[in-house]
């Protein structure tokens, strides 16, 4: 082979790859801004970063998905919002989207994730992750009837009439 003829291979061939690294980048950005936008959307923030919503927002990234211990408290017992950063660090795509689809403990809208699509679960994975792990895991949850000592919002409905009563 002739050494211009190389050359132009391979100069085709850089210029080709930093095309590819160029839109993989844009398009790694969109992803992560879509992610971000579906957990502000989504409302992942008014239970799993501390004081979101008292603050109307305005919250230091540092402390985004970081998880709470404000529990709810219901029959099911006391569940907190996990943090989120350092859950999606010790999981794959795969496992999160699985596992984002089963039963959560109230009141975690699991199903809407659930209802999710893939690209837009893959979307919020890899949000949260770019995020970095931060903070400390939530409380366990407690039991029903097992005593908390940490805050927590009671979830009973109250006033109920009968009727209503016998379906909860």
């Amino acid at each position: 082979m002739k050494p211009i003829l190389i050359i132009s291979l391979l100069c085709s061939l850089v210029s080709l790859s930093a095309t590819a690294q160029a839109t993989d980048s844009r398009s790694g950005n969109a992803t992560l801004e879509r992610g971000r936008a579906l957990t502000v959307l989504g409302g992942c923030h008014d239970c799993h970063t501390p004081g979101y919503p008292e603050a109307a927002g305005k919250v230091p990234k540092a402390e985004w998905l970081t998880g709470n211990a404000v529990g709810f408290q219901g029959p099911w017992g006391t569940s907190y919002p996990v943090n989120l950063r350092l859950y999606v660090q010790g999981k794959t795509e795969k496992e999160w989207i699985a596992r984002v689809r089963q039963p959560m403990r109230p009141p975690m809208p699991w199903f809407n994730l659930r209802d999710s699509s893939d690209a837009d679960l893959i979307a919020m994975y890899r949000y949260m992750r770019s995020l970095g792990a931060a903070g400390q895991p939530a409380p366990p949850p407690a039991a029903p009837g097992v005593a908390v000592s940490t805050p927590y919002f009671e979830f009973v409905p109250k006033n109920l009439p009968k009727q209503a009563r016998a379906t909860h």
